[in-house]
């Protein structure tokens, strides 16, 4: 998992400072669907916090449906399918596009400029995807 980093003199609770860490490291990819995250006992003790506060950011996790809890196993990044996630994914997506679209005006490129960046970016990664 990525490394959560809390800060005590934050105005904000250690349980929430882990959901929002927690919830753009899932939302950006960092953590791909289906990856465990640590134990909450061993994530308690990383972060030298108590399990009860841990437990409550995996449970609001769970709630906003990011990951998923199996008995006996752990907890898991939710998959793929997950509306709730896909909902997020897109978001976010469309605030990068948004950002992509005013700097692109700032820079006084036209959208048809901006469409065959993406279009060369786009080969260059099938390339870099097809050499590995």
């Amino acid at each position: 998992m990525t490394q959560i980093i809390l800060s005590n003199s934050s105005d904000k609770p250690l349980y929430r400072q882990i959901v929002e860490q927690a919830r753009r490291a899932i939302v950006d990819g960092e953590l791909m669907p289906g990856e465990a995250l640590p134990s909450i006992r061993v994530m308690a003790a990383d972060l030298s916090i108590s399990v009860i506060t841990t437990k409550r950011a995996y449970d609001e996790l769970e709630k906003e449906a990011l990951i998923e809890t199996i008995p006996g196993k752990g907890c898991f990044v939710a998959s793929n399918d997950n509306p709730v996630l896909r909902e997020r994914r897109l978001r976010l997506l469309e605030e990068l596009l948004e950002g992509a679209l005013k700097q692109a005006a700032y820079l006084g490129i036209s959208r048809r400029e901006l469409a065959e960046m993406m279009k060369v970016l786009e080969e260059s990664d099938s390339e870099a995807d097809s050499y590995s």
